[in-house]
């Protein structure tokens, strides 16, 4: 296999070498030179024709944001964010993965006090999948969606729709979203793998662009028609019945499959609601997350309808691919048209 070949755009001399060190201790990665800047990033793009950059979001001279812009426009190349947990640059970073950045990773709390080991394996994971990205892929397309005349075909009275995501997800869920219309939608759930501090940026950003109101979920919250509510960076979201309302719970049970918040917990607390029309939907993201879920969804109601973003579409094909495999998937849809088969199959549920 040949070294996939990174450039590191830093302005901290000590974020440089760390970063290098632990790309370099995997054999799979080459790390071909360093920027102090953004502008001197962008020469040696030019200079280097990196296979990934690594990007930090705050910079002198040129910032981060700057420099993705012109990578977009001029080069476009897998591009990891580096960012702090400040709520400032979290909205930066959240807006740097829309406008085209494939992931970021958060750095602790001060550069000086980072914790090798707590950093290692994300960088190294999330660069090499970085480096799989087809750019060909990774576009917003306009909304397929007329809602003005949505019309009601449920088995039963109530319909709740859970998303999962990873890798590629804010991007994906701006399209999914922003496809949607104002009115008519049944509740939405969300697990987006993002650590605490950026799930919040994350809604807020969508919420400013979707038809329906979008939110970070708060726990005990009830449930409420065309809204939907992100799971928080390190709390496992649950979905609980009262009578005949749903209510957010969240946990800090550990995490499953070394996910907080996790796809599977979400979706194996939705199979235990009763006279509920469940649409599970798997966007792009690595790993096999939301894969358990699906089965035990199906397994306690076989009308549970299973949508899979298509290979064609997906930034990172992980985590549609592992659902597919479960053969319990009703359809495998271009990113592009979700949202489209959402609200058709709230209008017309054809489970299996």
């Amino acid at each position: 296999m040949q070294q996939i070949r990174v450039l590191i755009v830093d302005d901290s001399a000590f974020m440089r070498k760390m970063i290098s060190e632990i790309l370099s201790s995997d054999q799979r990665i080459e790390v071909i030179g360093t920027a102090r800047n953004g502008e001197e990033g962008l020469v040696k793009i030019k200079e280097l024709q990196p296979d990934v950059v690594t990007l930090d979001v705050e910079m002198p001279i040129m910032d981060g944001m700057t420099v993705l812009a012109k990578i977009m426009e001029e080069q476009p190349l897998p591009v990891v964010m580096l960012a702090s947990e400040t709520s400032g640059v979290a909205e930066k970073t959240v807006q740097a993965i829309s406008n085209g950045a494939v992931d970021f990773i958060a750095k602790p709390s001060g550069a000086i006090s980072l914790d090798i080991h707590k950093i290692k394996e994300k960088i190294i994971t999330k660069v090499v999948a970085a480096s799989q990205v087809n750019f060909a892929t990774a576009t917003i397309s306009k909304p397929v969606v007329d809602g003005q005349h949505l019309t009601k075909n449920h088995r039963h009275a109530h319909t709740l729709i859970a998303i999962g995501t990873s890798t590629g997800g804010p991007r994906a869920l701006q399209q999914v979203l922003c496809d949607l219309p104002g009115i008519g939608m049944p509740p939405i759930v969300i697990v987006q793998h993002m650590p605490p501090g950026f799930t919040l940026s994350l809604a807020k950003r969508l919420n400013g662009l979707a038809n329906i109101h979008v939110k970070e979920a708060e726990h005990g919250e009830k449930l409420k028609r065309n809204t939907a509510y992100i799971a928080p960076g390190d709390f496992h979201m649950t979905i609980r019945q009262l009578g005949t309302s749903m209510f957010i719970e969240l946990t800090k049970d550990a995490p499953l499959k070394g996910h907080r918040p996790s796809v599977d917990y979400l979706f194996q607390s939705i199979a235990e609601l009763k006279q509920i029309n469940k649409i599970a939907v798997v966007l792009t993201g690595m790993g096999n997350d939301g894969a358990a879920g699906i089965t035990q969804m199906k397994r306690m109601d076989r009308e549970t309808i299973v949508i899979a973003e298509s290979k064609e579409s997906a930034v990172i094909y992980g985590m549609p691919k592992a659902a597919a495999q479960t053969n319990l998937v009703n359809e495998m849809v271009l990113l592009q048209q979700i949202g489209k088969t959402m609200v058709d199959m709230i209008n017309h549920p054809t489970g299996r």
